[in-house]
């Protein structure tokens, strides 16, 4: 039915014809309207979501700071140039809840991202980070330079920190520096943590590895935290297998109880050499507060991060009466109770390292002669 037709004439005779809307056909094209509305705010979402990013060929590395809002991100994003419509990332970011909690760090944003792919990362919280592994027997000196080279931190600001009182005392550190306390992991540290915040991480993950057992444990033998990590991490740099662990930390809790001072080669050289350099007479005969051939009992802390095999070790130690032993040159070691038994084992072990020394020496002589060309 067409809609009804009113004429109206004005006052210069002029007649208006002048045509009114059903109310369904007012409805329908309202309701028309509004579909055409959505559909077009979706297709412009739809571009925004599917669109690589505006920032070209370029890449972009964007600083979420601690504590932001998504509003606050959105204006960083805008800022930055990473978004096209301010608008459309908020409403984006309530729709798939995004919103609700961004972690802070530093986000490496690429110009083959579409909108999509950015909420993804920050879904995941995907922020730059850096592997860093501490191997058992680490000590600060190679800990520094791994943090040093991935740029987490310069190396003197570390050494500074790791003898630092208020630090020391904010961890319950009972010892002179952080040595032994930056337990031996893999970690993955987030771009621009702060130095305290990485030192707290190596602490916190050794305090999780000491359990509650472990410190009755302690307590039991009378040792205290700061003593057991001291007692690891020289068993650490002394055991080349896991099953002469709790036999040479026997040695060690024999000597302390007999008062027989330790005589543990690698505190001879803490902070004079790096690992794996020789260890000579006269490093032995050195005045140090660390070195056992010259102070009795153990030194003042930890040479070394200790792995938990060693901690268990210095915990449990072998129930043997060993109170000596030397190297058998392979990476394992001959235990001795006297030391009649223990001259013995040294004058074996001095022998088979100069005949080591003699084959090598003979093998480099051979390989050097067969260079030349004979007259």
């Amino acid at each position: 039915m067409s809609s009804p037709l009113f004429i109206l004439r004005n006052g210069a005779g002029l007649t208006i014809h002048k045509h009114f809307c059903h109310p369904k056909t007012m409805k329908k094209t309202l309701l028309l309207a509004a579909l055409g509305i959505f559909f077009a705010v979706v297709a412009s979402a739809a571009l925004h979501l599917f669109l690589p990013l505006p920032i070209g060929d370029r890449n972009a590395e964007v600083e979420i700071p601690k504590g932001s809002t998504f509003r606050q991100v959105a204006d960083i994003f805008a800022r930055e140039g990473i978004i096209r419509n301010r608008m459309v990332f908020l409403i984006m970011g309530r729709v798939s809840h995004i919103d609700r909690k961004i972690r802070a760090g530093f986000y490496s944003i690429y110009g083959s991202m579409n909108l999509l792919d950015l909420f993804d990362v920050l879904r995941k919280g995907q922020i730059i980070e850096y592997e860093v592994t501490v191997v058992e027997g680490d000590s600060l000196r190679e800990i520094a330079s791994k943090l040093t080279q991935k740029g987490i931190m310069p190396e003197d600001d570390f050494h500074r920190l790791a003898v630092d009182r208020g630090i020391l005392n904010a961890f319950a550190i009972d010892a002179p520096s952080l040595e032994g306390y930056l337990y031996p992991d893999t970690y993955r540290i987030p771009k621009g943590m702060e130095a305290r915040e990485v030192i707290g991480m190596m602490v916190a993950r050794l305090r999780q590895q000491f359990s509650d057992a472990m410190r009755d444990r302690a307590e039991d033998i009378g040792l205290s935290e700061r003593e057991v990590l001291t007692l690891a991490s020289i068993i650490e740099k002394e055991a080349a297998t896991d099953e002469e662990r709790p036999l040479i930390s026997a040695v060690y809790h024999n000597r302390l109880r007999k008062k027989i001072p330790l005589q543990a080669d690698p505190t001879a050289v803490y902070g004079i050499k790096s690992a794996g350099e020789r260890i000579t007479s006269d490093d032995l005969k050195r005045k140090t507060p660390y070195n056992t051939y010259k102070i009795q009992g153990l030194p003042p802390g930890p040479i070394s991060s200790p792995g938990l095999k060693s901690i268990v070790a210095a915990l449990y130690p072998a129930n043997v009466r060993y109170i000596y032993f030397v190297s058998n040159n392979d990476g394992t070691h001959h235990f001795s109770t006297t030391a009649e038994e223990h001259a013995v084992a040294v004058r074996a072990y001095r022998a088979k390292r100069n005949a080591e020394v003699a084959r090598r020496n003979s093998a480099e002589n051979s390989d050097a002669s067969g260079t030349h060309d004979s007259p």
